[in-house]
């Protein structure tokens, strides 16, 4: 089988693709473990020191709303912050494009140079790339940013506030709906299977090994609860 050489093999991670898909990956998962662990550890915790359904309904409720906001709010705060600064340097880049031409098309000549083209080759490219578009030539190999494709913050809060809530829902339910007896064990497995889930997505999504990113989570979450119910448990005896 013949393959261009032009044409870009789809099985193949290519760098812009793939970051962000990565950075995709890191909203929606981070937040929907963190949905799931921390409202999990919020439940048990309460249902360790009583068993009336309402009090531990209104504390996960509770935390379900303050967790999502929270992380909505953090990842529109990082990814703004990353896409200000993705800005000010794709300025920076037009100023010199438009004052120092000459000085730029020499500096991405030898950016080729240093990837391993010939002076030659590689000013030719450098040319004919400026030519069509010097600020997103320059912005690729300098910056590593594509002009076209910043980040959005606004992407990320949304990903990150619906991954929550999707994640917290889960043990919210799994310690509400069940009797007193049973509701914690019910949870604990629920969690713990929620996280396999998890660990095995995002290292699908990653290209990674699953198993590490399982037993990651799968130990986080089991500690997580065990720790809270635990002092949950010592509160509702000693008060």
């Amino acid at each position: 089988m013949t393959v261009d050489a032009t044409t870009p093999l789809h099985d193949e991670p290519h760098e812009q693709d793939f970051h962000n898909r990565l950075n995709w990956l890191r909203a929606g998962v981070l937040g929907a473990n963190d949905g799931i662990v921390s409202t999990a550890g919020l439940v048990v915790g309460v249902a360790g020191a009583t068993t009336q359904r309402s009090a531990i309904l209104i504390a996960g409720v509770a935390g379900l709303v303050a967790g999502a906001m929270s992380m909505a709010v953090g990842e529109y705060v990082s990814v703004s912050t990353q896409r200000d600064s993705e800005q000010s340097l794709l300025d920076k880049e037009r100023r010199e494009l438009h004052e120092t031409p000459d000085e730029e098309l020499d500096e991405l000549t030898g950016l080729y140079v240093d990837r391993g083209l010939s002076h030659a080759l590689a000013r030719q490219v450098a040319l004919e790339l400026t030519e069509h578009d010097a600020l997103a030539a320059h912005a690729e190999v300098e910056l590593g940013i594509d002009p076209e494709a910043l980040t959005n913050p606004w992407h990320a809060a949304w990903a990150s506030f619906i991954a929550f809530t999707a994640g917290a829902l889960l043990p919210l339910l799994a310690i509400t709906l069940p009797g007193a007896s049973v509701r914690v064990g019910v949870t604990f497995v629920a969690v713990l299977l929620a996280l396999v889930g998890t660990g095995w997505v995002s290292s699908r999504m990653g290209e990674s090994p699953p198993r590490p990113a399982i037993v990651r989570n799968v130990l986080g979450g089991a500690l997580a609860m065990a720790v809270t119910f635990g002092i949950g448990n010592l509160i509702g005896l000693a008060v």
